[in-house]
């Protein structure tokens, strides 16, 4: 139980992470479709990116599900409180717009 509080640190950070890159990206993807006739440019929104999503956005989200889960296991007691619940549908949803902005990377890569 003494961990707790270090693996709760740690969660903290990643999704503050995780959800710094899932606003962030879409607002790249905003300067990329402006810019996307400039080649110079479109390479750039490119490889900024593919960086955010892989170096930045999968280990943080990864290392939420990580550090989330490990502090379940530590006290299995939260999954009986109904905010936990809410927590879990939220996460859901986050997972599932980070799906999306992967698909929509995928499209201006191939631009």
């Amino acid at each position: 139980m003494e961990n707790y509080t270090f693996i709760k640190a740690l969660h903290l950070i990643s999704v503050i992470a995780w959800m710094a890159g899932l606003l962030y990206l879409p607002r790249l993807y905003v300067y990329h479709a402006e810019n996307s006739e400039e080649p110079i440019l479109n390479t750039t929104f490119k490889i900024m990116e593919r960086r955010l999503m892989l170096y930045i956005m999968n280990p943080a989200m990864i290392a939420s599900f990580v550090f989330g889960i490990w502090m379940i296991a530590l006290v299995p007691e939260l999954l009986e409180d109904s905010w936990m619940q809410a927590k879990v549908f939220l996460l859901v949803a986050m997972t599932g717009y980070h799906g999306a902005l992967a698909r929509w990377r995928r499209f201006f890569r191939k631009r």
